[in-house]
C-alpha cells in the first residue's frame, strides 16, 4: 500500500549507509574500479567525511 514509505524519510528511522553520500560513493567506487583502492585514497576519505557528517561511525 506504500503508507510505510513517507515514514522512514522523516527521520523515523536513520539513513541506511548504501543510500548515503551517493556523490562520493561513485566516484570512489568508480575510482577503484579503474584504478586500484591504493590510487584513490583521496576519493576513499571524502566518503568517509561524508558518512561521518550524516552521522556514521567510520
Amino acid at each position: 500500500d506504500g503508507k510505510g514509505a513517507g515514514e522512514a524519510q522523516e527521520g523515523k528511522k536513520p539513513l541506511k549507509a548504501c543510500c548515503a553520500c551517493p556523490e562520493t560513493k561513485k566516484a570512489r567506487d568508480a575510482c577503484i574500479i579503474e584504478k586500484g583502492e591504493e590510487n584513490c585514497g583521496h576519493l576513499i576519505e571524502a566518503h568517509k567525511e561524508c558518512m561521518r557528517a550524516l552521522g556514521f561511525k567510520i
